[in-house]
């Protein structure tokens, strides 16, 4: 039997798999739940991330996940 080695890049942690329950980026956050937002490094990629779950899409630029993560903040 031969097995096919697996990249270790290419396995989704269950830590980047977001809860259920959570808000997706196009939905209101309820303002009552605390947004610390912060850039996560993923690659050559740059996803902006929220203390309440929510998280942007991958974007190359660093600039434009800092951007995501503003718009999130100001629209909670």
């Amino acid at each position: 039997m031969h097995q096919e080695a697996v990249h270790p890049a290419r396995r989704t942690p269950a830590s980047a798999v977001p809860p259920s329950g959570t808000a997706a980026p196009s939905e209101p956050v309820p303002a009552a739940q605390d947004h610390t937002t912060s850039t996560v490094e993923r690659g050559s990629f740059c996803i902006a991330r929220c203390s309440c779950g929510w998280s942007g899409p991958a974007r190359r630029s660093r600039d434009l996940a800092r951007d995501d993560a503003r718009r999130h903040e100001t629209s909670a």
